[in-house]
């Protein structure tokens, strides 16, 4: 299937590591140009360099999108670099496991707050363009109570909502905006790798707990992103997709 993403340009916040690198190199493979942010430079580095092998143009900055001053200026270095913005994934995340003011200020701050803020600045330059895909990470965390991770579990709710309300308003401008929520995803440095180790106890009862018989793998998240941000998703607009395996149970 071709999704017509060659030439198109992407936006992935926290695109150093885990998902959102997947869904940068799944970008590039499939022909967009993409610029990736993350706080830390070495990781960064090397996926702006692992981007650029695979032919297109490729952008990084590190940037702390928790502070609106930082975001906007990364954001607009993208522009700058590629000349327009087709595609924004908000996927960075503070995992705010803490049901305190850090955990609630991390979550907020970084899961919600930027991915509303980067929205409201992408959504003009898009309009311009006359279409533009959206597509925000949240969790199952959001879809269902999972007995810890209060602030956590919360936001992620708050933004499968922001996504579907911003789902309407959005529409008329040609700009879509969806939600996917993965379940359990595991790969190295990440929180079940290290909870293998960790808290073993933990890391069986969560694997148990999916129906497919193993954690998920950051490749099957950006598999479903990279099809949400082309237009053979055209049709799709205010959905939030699980992506886990039947970890979720919930009806809706």
């Amino acid at each position: 299937m071709d999704l017509g993403l060659k030439g198109k340009c992407a936006i992935v916040t926290g695109g150093s590591a885990g998902i959102g690198r997947s869904i940068a190199l799944g970008l590039a493979r499939e022909g967009a140009n993409v610029s990736i942010c993350a706080r830390g430079e070495e990781r960064m580095r090397a996926t702006e360099a692992e981007i650029r092998a695979l032919g297109v143009q490729a952008h990084a900055a590190t940037c702390d999108i928790a502070d609106p001053a930082s975001l906007d200026a990364y954001l607009d270095s993208a522009r700058n670099a590629f000349g327009r913005v087709d595609i924004l994934v908000n996927n960075a995340s503070g995992f705010g496991a803490t049901d305190d003011e850090a955990g609630w200020a991390s979550v907020v701050n970084i899961d919600l707050m930027a991915s509303v803020r980067a929205t409201k600045k992408v959504v003009p330059w898009m309009a311009a363009n006359g279409s533009g895909s959206i597509i925000l990470i949240s969790s199952i965390a959001g879809l269902e109570a999972i007995g810890s991770a209060t602030a956590y579990s919360a936001i992620k709710a708050a933004i499968v909502s922001y996504g579907k309300t911003q789902s309407q308003l959005l529409a008329k401008q040609g700009i879509r905006i969806n939600t996917i929520a993965p379940g359990s995803i595991e790969f190295a440095g990440g929180v079940w790798e290290r909870a293998k180790t960790a808290n073993p106890v933990r890391y069986k009862s969560v694997f148990e707990s999916i129906p497919w018989g193993r954690l998920g793998r950051p490749e099957e998240v950006a598999d479903v992103t990279i099809f949400l941000a082309s237009d053979r998703a055209s049709w799709l607009t205010g959905t939030c997709i699980s992506v886990d395996g039947g970890q979720h149970k919930g009806n809706l």
